[in-house]
């Protein structure tokens, strides 16, 4: 039987964790909530194939976690990081509320719970 849970023997995990470590917070926190975006935007049918990966139910959890990393991280964030991010997450909202053939009531959209009622 052999482990496959990766300890600090196994080849490339001392490399990894430090590679990790020389990485700043607001990269990671920034390069997760475009993950994040992207996913979404893909799960609306907003990239070039369109319908074929459109999904709202998955695209609601999306946006509604970006919404909650972005809430949750505002303050260790710069404006800088944090503004463009809010407008992507603004523009994906409004992208679902356009998409969704029975709309939520304001506040009640994916992510509004933090972000408070999304308008055109």
């Amino acid at each position: 039987m052999s482990d496959a849970t990766p300890s600090s023997s196994s080849p490339g995990f001392d490399d990894m964790a430090r590679d990790i470590a020389e990485v700043p917070a607001v990269e990671v926190i920034v390069t997760v909530a475009v993950n994040l975006m992207s996913a979404a935007a893909v799960k609306l049918g907003l990239t070039e194939d369109g319908d074929a990966h459109k999904d709202l139910d998955e695209a609601r959890k999306l946006v509604h976690a970006l919404a909650g990393l972005l809430d949750a991280s505002t303050t260790e964030i710069s404006s800088f990081h944090a503004a463009p991010l809010r407008d992507g997450l603004k523009s994906l909202q409004l992208a679902f509320r356009e998409a969704s053939l029975v709309p939520d009531e304001p506040g009640q959209g994916p992510g509004e719970k933090y972000t408070g009622p999304v308008f055109g």
